[in-house]
């Protein structure tokens, strides 16, 4: 007798050698065959994902680990955290995303569903998408790219062209930003062709001190030493200074003055408190020092006209300064 199972239906094929039941064989690939499938297909979709999502906990893990000494190392961890978190649930959203459609697209197929328009309108919708949304899919992937990459996130000072100031929102589409002066930047991800992160790992206070020429620069490079240091000792800012304070020394000579320069390294968003504190101390210990913080000089001639003073030449009748 003719087996009634089309090729490819095992369960049918497998009913029908044990009972040779026709009608049995039929229904038992639609009764048995196909939720077996369906199970199949669904515990296999799951496992996937959690073996994906595994790979993102580990990278996101890995992204928490601090690259900064203890001492400073408490002061950046929750938010280092905070921006694994979220790059964390944005990749895990992607996945599951997809495998959910791959995983419902075969099931359909399994349950008698022609997938071929499926397949047809989703190709149409990609066609749609890429020319009349390049820039939301562009938006989408620069975004995409931002969180995998760690470039920023929410609390950093970043530059990113017309725009800068620290960040209050990070989508998949736009980056938020506030300003100094209060002013909220929308930026679309895909204009953003390059960011300078002020913030991201430690940052590092740069002051520049000028004295007059007349200072014997040794004793003051041994001052600016002696001033980084007791900064760098200071309870107050042992949590946020990472390294000993660098006194480069000479950087510039300046018309009215020698400027040297202190570097100080601290953790991320701290220097510009750090900068502050230290030229606090270096102008007091200047003054104490009696070391001289020049300013701008500048020597002013006045001529007067030859026909007011009834005389072949002319002559400088004047010299002031002024400050």
């Amino acid at each position: 007798m003719e087996s009634p199972c089309a090729d490819g239906e095992t369960v049918c094929d497998l009913t029908w050698d044990v009972t040779g039941n026709r009608r049995l064989s039929e229904w038992s690939d639609v009764l048995i065959g196909t939720p077996l499938a369906i199970v199949g297909l669904i515990l296999l979709g799951l496992v996937i994902r959690w073996l994906l999502h595994r790979v993102v906990d580990r990278v996101a893990r890995r992204a928490e680990r601090g690259v900064l000494p203890e001492r400073v190392e408490s002061a950046v961890a929750a938010r280092r955290k905070q921006r694994a978190a979220t790059m964390s649930g944005v990749l895990k959203s992607i996945i599951t995303f997809v495998i959910v459609a791959i995983v419902g697209t075969m099931v359909l197929s399994e349950v008698g569903v022609d997938i071929a328009p499926i397949i047809a309108s989703a190709g149409i919708i990609g066609i749609a998408l890429g020319f009349g949304a390049q820039s939301l899919v562009k938006d989408f992937l620069a975004g995409i790219f931002i969180f995998i990459e760690d470039q920023y996130g929410v609390g950093d000072v970043v530059d990113v062209g017309d725009a800068n100031g620290t960040v209050e929102l990070v989508t998949l589409r736009m980056t938020r930003l506030r300003d100094i002066n209060g002013t909220v930047w929308y930026v679309p991800n895909g204009e953003i062709v390059r960011v300078g992160n002020k913030s991201q790992n430690w940052s590092r206070a740069v002051v520049d001190v000028g004295v007059g020429y007349a200072e014997d620069l040794a004793r003051v490079q041994r001052v600016l030493r002696e001033v980084a240091h007791d900064l760098w000792e200071d309870d107050e800012f042992r949590q946020v200074i990472i390294e000993e304070p660098e006194v480069t020394g000479v950087e510039m000579l300046a018309p009215d003055s020698v400027t040297l320069r202190v570097m100080v390294k601290t953790a991320p968003l701290e220097q510009w408190a750090v900068a502050r504190a230290l030229r606090q101390r270096i102008k007091a210990r200047f003054d104490h020092e009696g070391i001289e913080i020049p300013f701008a000089q500048r020597v002013v001639w006045h001529r007067e006209d030859r026909r007011h003073l009834g005389e072949q030449d002319p002559a400088a009748t004047a010299a002031e300064r002024e400050g």
